[in-house]
């Protein structure tokens, strides 16, 4: 678990998959990313396959829920997939919590998570258009490279020197 001010982030547990449908639920989430909400059979598989881990044994998936503890109720996810010394991270926080800060505090607590192990890079991909998730890779620290990603934009921050 990570603990920021606010928030827990809780790892991923199949058992999260009824309650994340509810905060997921709105296809406003999907507008730069594309898809469309999972319904609850379809996202507990998906966390099904998220809990069992990467079949690539180079590659590690981490998978945290965010808990407002005040609340005692789950907000969104952050996710890190680690390769080699690199963390590439994303966030989602459900619509009816977005504008608090919670992304950012989550984002935050993570990357200063990250920073504690073997990892020498931290990147994110944002889409151009997203000003809400840019401004969450810059509250985690992470800068715009100018480097394009798939349509989105590659944000970096060094972690420590790689030798």
């Amino acid at each position: 678990m990570i603990s920021t001010d606010r928030l827990d982030l809780l790892p991923l547990r199949v058992e999260h998959a009824a309650e994340m449908a509810t905060v997921l639920a709105d296809p406003a989430l999907h507008t730069f990313t594309g898809g469309a909400p999972l319904v609850p059979e379809a996202l507990l598989a998906r966390y099904e396959r998220l809990v069992a881990g990467s079949p690539d044994p180079a590659q590690r998936w981490l998978n945290w829920v965010i808990r407002l503890r005040a609340d005692d109720r789950l907000a969104g996810t952050v996710q890190a997939t680690i390769t080699g010394r690199t963390a590439e991270i994303a966030w989602v926080v459900g619509t009816p919590w977005q504008g608090r800060g919670i992304a950012s505090e989550a984002a935050r607590g993570l990357v200063g998570w990250l920073g504690t192990q073997p990892v020498d890079t931290v990147i994110a991909h944002v889409h151009p258009d997203h000003h809400a998730s840019a401004a969450v890779a810059a509250s985690a620290g992470l800068s715009p490279t100018g480097q394009w990603h798939d349509g989105e934009i590659r944000w970096l921050k060094p972690l420590r020197r790689q030798s």
